[in-house]
């Protein structure tokens, strides 16, 4: 069973949520962004209200056949795509596929994300949980150790309230959840074997791009942007001072405000130039 959302009319919006957590991690930006276009959004297989199946293997390719999946459960042949986290990771796969057709993607913006493999500075407790002994760590997951490793990752000023992380927990400890998190974690390893055809697809695509980045996120921070206007040709960057990894929950207006400048700039583009006389 997948759970999904969907709010609003307008151009489709598909919203792709990060590792640990789910598609709450919209919920200040849902209503706001449904006011403009048709949002869509699912917890991935294995995260908050979707099944969480123990004897699966969790990858990156499965999310984008299950995006797809959804979209087309939907009847929406195209649409525009705001990812963050392990989302980006997904979103990147789908560009990846838009070049191989059929084209079904009109923009793209990642929030903070591992985009590049190279970049990606794992907090602790991911790094346990790529360790053989992963299984062992993941059962012993607690509130505790979750809100330290959350408040690690927020910028100083933008520390998560109680009730946020609560909701964290929750949607972690559905059914079971933790002990599959050693396996969705996979998709660590995974980002290095699809790196060169997710960052070529960065670099060859023609969909509009844009990235909003914590700029004090440890995980993807400043020093992912660096690498990605490095890499990215006439790269389109928004930096968020002093916040932190989670963008979205921590200055949701701040990205509200960065997004939709970038859905209205691309659709002053698209009106036809007026002819003259």
């Amino acid at each position: 069973m997948i759970r999904y959302w969907t709010a609003g009319q307008g151009e489709p919006l598909l919203l792709i949520h990060g590792y640990p957590t789910a598609a709450w991690d919209w919920h200040y930006l849902w209503q706001p962004l449904a006011e403009h276009y048709q949002v869509i959004a699912c917890d991935m297989m294995g995260f908050g209200y979707s099944a969480k199946p123990q004897d699966y293997d969790y990858s990156l390719q499965d999310q984008a056949d299950l995006q797809l999946a959804l979209l087309d459960h939907l009847g929406v042949r195209r649409c525009h795509v705001l990812a963050h986290d392990y989302g980006d990771s997904v979103a990147q796969e789908l560009l990846a596929r838009d070049l191989e057709g059929p084209q079904r993607l009109d923009s793209m913006c990642f929030l903070n994300g591992g985009l590049f493999p190279e970049t990606h500075h794992p907090v602790m407790m991911q790094k346990l949980l790529l360790s053989p002994l992963g299984f062992f760590f993941a059962r012993m997951a607690s509130r505790p150790r979750l809100a330290k490793s959350m408040r690690e990752v927020f910028g100083a000023e933008t520390q998560p309230a109680d009730e946020e992380l609560d909701a964290f927990w929750q949607l972690i400890t559905h059914d079971n959840g933790p002990a599959v998190m050693h396996k969705l974690i996979r998709y660590i390893p995974e980002r290095r074997v699809y790196r060169d055809r997710w960052v070529s697809a960065m670099q060859q695509t023609e969909v509009p791009m844009r990235v909003i980045d914590g700029a004090d996120d440890p995980v993807s921070g400043a020093h992912m942007v660096a690498r990605y206007r490095e890499l990215v040709p006439e790269a389109d960057v928004v930096m968020l001072e002093d916040i932190g990894h989670y963008p979205q929950i921590e200055a949701p207006r701040l990205v509200l405000d960065a997004y939709l400048e970038f859905r209205y700039r691309l659709a002053e583009q698209r009106q036809p130039i007026s002819q003259a006389g």
